[in-house]
């Protein structure tokens, strides 16, 4: 029955775009009337806008108008004329919805419609992004629209001081990382005046990369910490005792990073304790007044069981500093709490600083709902659907692209073991890479990256590697993987948030070649060779079939084959298609998969 109504009526999706595209007339109805404006008539319709809203006018009224202005705007700025499926998702986001839309459709500049618009009533507006880069980037590049028509922009990034902070927060409209928001709300809630609070109104946020924030990372908790009385030598001579532990000592649950003592292991730790003088004979470690030890000892043994170099942290200028496993980006001045990152420290033989307690903590799904209105934007919402309406109370609409999808998406490829799906990527790029056909290969942690890239040298096949290592040269590293034969491999591609170009990018190249100070018109000629040479490269890049991108998961499970159960590694899994495919499968799981893959 549900389905006949789907085929006469449409899906709740059809339905909504449906809706939206009523709305596409009137704005494009629109259009001409703004471009016969000079700029100072076209910037003036701020104030006019701004003095509607303050005679009661609803803000929805304003939205065709506001959405005409701003793409007039963006014409004239930046060149950029915002098609009709970038006005539905600026439609969308203003509903307080999410926007599904795939990679390279624009969702940067669909973003400014919404919030120029929310941005009249002067209560502020919050663009949410995942990394600083990207909050400095889009503020400065969005940000030549809104200051043409008269709206402020700030930026909060790592490195601004409490003083700067509260001037961007006064902006019409910040951009910054879901970190620095919600650890400024944290701050904020320690002041001990209101004239000392940075943050205003929560009035309304986008968040881009929204279900990577709002759903992998929602509950993560952002904790500011405070120093407190600690032993530190204790994590080093505790740390002494943990190689000596067998697998026999402990229970470990990977999927939630967590590890106990068995009753065996507790004797044995309590026999180790005391040959190194840290337990009193014949007294138990679990007295009250050893209890210290069970802390440190559980500590380091989830410092060295479960959290691995290169993977979960890296050792740089002799300080741990940890790597988020959803980007791959370093998180200096990140720690782990409750003892664990002395731990770690110990384990790693670095300076051990001291331990420190929680002042104030609040997870990312508690901050964001308390914004008055909520919105956020992404290449994959709609199987997270569900979880966006029970958690948050947000709607998703899935727009569809503004030329049909070129991209070919292969099935999964699968090996026996990973001996055998290493040759066979190393294969792929080497014949890739003498078709001149450029390489794009994600993988789950620098470990793996950096393995692969040693293959890759051995082959003598020229290539970058992206990981935490190197992040600050990643927007280039990025931009330019489209161009003829190169090979970049990357940690974790979520969120990189810059566009890879077919034939390069020529902004950055141009930068490079002549230097972030080049003149436009001393080097006009040099400037026209590269654009030349890179729309050369493009027409090479796609005679050679475009850009080819796969996956590299790594975890191990069991798979079902004809009423068996046969061993499989899923390291052996190839994906040479959507980059958003994950494997969020553990050992002992069991999938069906079809016969022609054995």
């Amino acid at each position: 029955m549900l389905g006949l109504a789907t085929k006469i009526f449409g899906s709740s999706n059809e339905r909504a775009l449906k809706n939206y595209h009523k709305q596409i007339a009137p704005i494009n109805e629109l259009e001409a009337k703004f471009e016969k404006m000079r700029d100072a008539e076209l910037q003036a319709q701020t104030q006019e806008f701004k003095q509607r809203l303050e005679n009661g006018e609803p803000l929805d009224n304003l939205a065709h108008e506001a959405f005409a202005v701003m793409r007039e705007a963006s014409k004239r700025v930046l060149g950029l004329r915002p098609y009709d499926v970038q006005l539905i998702g600026g439609l969308v986001l203003n509903d307080g919805k999410i926007a599904e839309m795939k990679t390279g459709e624009g969702k940067t500049l669909m973003s400014t419609l919404p919030v120029y618009l929310n941005a009249l009533t002067g209560r502020g507006v919050h663009v949410v992004t995942v990394n600083d880069y990207l909050a400095a980037r889009d503020a400065e590049w969005m940000g030549e629209i809104y200051n043409f028509m008269g709206i402020s922009v700030g930026c909060i990034t790592n490195d601004k001081n409490p003083y700067d902070r509260k001037a961007e927060y006064a902006a019409d409209v910040t951009y910054g990382t879901n970190n620095e928001f919600g650890f400024d709300y944290l701050r904020d809630n320690m002041r001990f005046s209101l004239k000392e609070m940075a943050q205003r109104d929560h009035h309304f946020a986008i968040v881009d990369e929204v279900d990577s924030i709002l759903i992998d990372e929602a509950r993560t908790p952002l904790i500011i910490s405070g120093p407190s009385d600690s032993n530190t030598e204790l994590y080093t001579q505790v740390d002494k005792i943990i190689p000596s532990l067998v697998e026999d000592d402990y229970e470990r649950d990977e999927k939630h990073k967590t590890i106990a003592l068995t009753d065996e292991g507790t004797e044995h730790v309590e026999q180790l304790l005391t040959e190194h003088g840290l337990l009193e004979e014949g007294s138990n470690m679990y007295d009250i007044q050893n209890i210290s030890l069970v802390h440190h000892v559980n500590q380091g043994l989830r410092a060295h069981q479960l959290f691995q170099a290169e993977k979960d942290y890296i050792v740089k200028d002799g300080k741990v500093i940890l790597i988020d496993e959803f980007t791959g980006r370093m998180m200096d001045g990140r720690r782990l709490s409750e003892g664990l990152h002395q731990a770690i420290e110990a384990k790693e033989n670095v300076d051990i600083q001291t331990e420190n307690q929680t002042l104030a903590s609040i997870t990312f799904q508690n901050y964001f709902r308390i914004y008055d209105k909520l919105a956020g934007m992404t290449g994959t919402a709609m199987t997270e659907a569900a979880e966006f309406a029970e958690i948050y109370n947000l709607g998703v609409v899935s727009i569809p692209t503004h030329v049909p999808i070129a991209r070919i998406d292969h099935d999964d490829k699968i090996y026996k073991n990973l001996a055998q799906k290493e040759d066979a990527i190393v294969q792929l790029i080497a014949d890739c890479h003498e078709r001149e056909q450029p390489v794009l290969v994600g993988t789950v942690s620098i470990e793996k990256s950096e393995q692969l890239s040693a293959r890759l040298k051995k082959e003598k096949i020229k290539h970058n590697v992206l990981n935490a290592r190197h992040h600050e040269q990643e927007a280039y590293i990025v931009g330019q993987a489209g161009r003829p034969g190169a090979v970049t491999i990357a940690t974790n591609m979520a969120g990189r948030g810059t566009d890879i170009k077919l034939g390069g990018n020529a902004e950055m190249r141009i930068e490079e070649e002549l230097g972030e100070d080049f003149d436009p018109i001393t080097d006009k000629k040099a400037i026209e060779k590269i654009e030349k040479q890179i729309e050369a490269d493009k027409q090479t890049v796609l005679e050679a079939g475009g850009l080819t991108e796969f996956a590299n998961p790594t975890k191990s499970t069991l798979f079902r084959k004809s009423g068996e159960r046969v061993d499989v590694d899923l390291r052996g899994i190839m994906n040479r298609g959507d980059m958003s495919t994950n494997y969020p499968l553990m050992p002992g799981d069991v999938v069906t998969v079809p016969e022609r893959a054995f």
